[in-house]
């Protein structure tokens, strides 16, 4: 605590002369206040836990390498992922205020004769309205319907405290990879204008289907041939130029041998 010195030490002084008065202030009660915040806030405080996005990829666990790359073309479907632009942004929806995204899909093996009546269709990310899945997830759901029948049950479980949180992920886990259910294979294959929350919504929609088995590719000229005649058919743009913001006049001459890549 403060304490005020007041003695007089001695000495001749003038008359009217002001009395000083020596002042000691101890600070020992303040760090041992100081201790005892930082040790209450050590003991309450909750550290603030990572909000990074988990992605679970597939694996090829109990598959034979001749077989990685192969599957069945009644579960196959392809999906070739494109973002709407106003000039160099990305277009958003007047009623939602999301992006745009396209998915052009077709299943199985792609028909470049053009004679089924809907070799390649068209499809957003519109998730569920009133709790019924819509647009692409509807899709994927119907593909996977046995796994997510059964996804539903354990979830149902857990809600109701039969099973704990541990044993729903294990058991959801093997669902998912239940080779004895029909199960679809699901290739990704973002477009050149294709932004990164594109490429993320179809991942959310592998994790909320439950599909265990996807891949992601680049586009092929299979595709660009599909989309060329799905063009001309429906009087839409689909392949342009890869949108990119355009460069000031006075950056545009480099040094010969200096990089000009964004």
């Amino acid at each position: 605590m403060a304490q005020i010195d007041t003695s007089d030490k001695g000495g001749k002084k003038k008359k009217g002369a002001q009395k000083k008065k020596s002042i000691h202030v101890d600070f020992t009660p303040m760090v041992d206040m100081n201790m005892l915040l930082i040790t209450f806030f050590m003991l309450c405080t909750t550290m603030i836990k990572s909000q990074t996005l988990q992605i679970v990829l597939p694996t090829n666990e109990d598959v034979k390498k001749e077989q990685q790359s192969q599957a069945k073309q009644s579960e196959a479907i392809t999906l070739i992922l494109d973002t709407e632009y106003n000039g160099d942004k990305p277009r958003v929806d007047a009623e939602t205020g999301k992006t745009i995204h396209n998915i052009y899909y077709y299943e199985g093996i792609a028909d470049t004769t053009f004679q089924t009546k809907n070799y390649l269709r068209k499809e957003q990310f519109i998730g569920n309205v009133n709790h019924e899945p819509q647009g692409i997830r509807k899709i994927l759901r119907s593909k996977n319907e046995q796994v997510m029948e059964e996804y539903a049950k354990l979830k149902e479980q857990w809600k109701n405290k039969q099973i704990t949180k541990e044993e729903f992920d294990k058991r959801a886990k093997e669902n998912a990879s239940d080779s004895l259910k029909t199960r679809p294979v699901v290739v990704i294959k973002p477009g050149p204008n294709t932004t990164y929350e594109g490429l993320i919504n179809a991942l959310d929609e592998m994790n909320i289907n439950q599909i265990s088995r996807y891949s992601i590719e680049l586009p092929t000229a299979t595709d660009t041939l599909l989309l060329r005649h799905y063009e001309q058919a429906n009087g839409e743009t689909i392949i342009r130029p890869t949108v990119r913001q355009q460069r000031p006049a006075a950056t545009a001459a480099r040094p010969a041998g200096e990089s000009t890549n964004n």
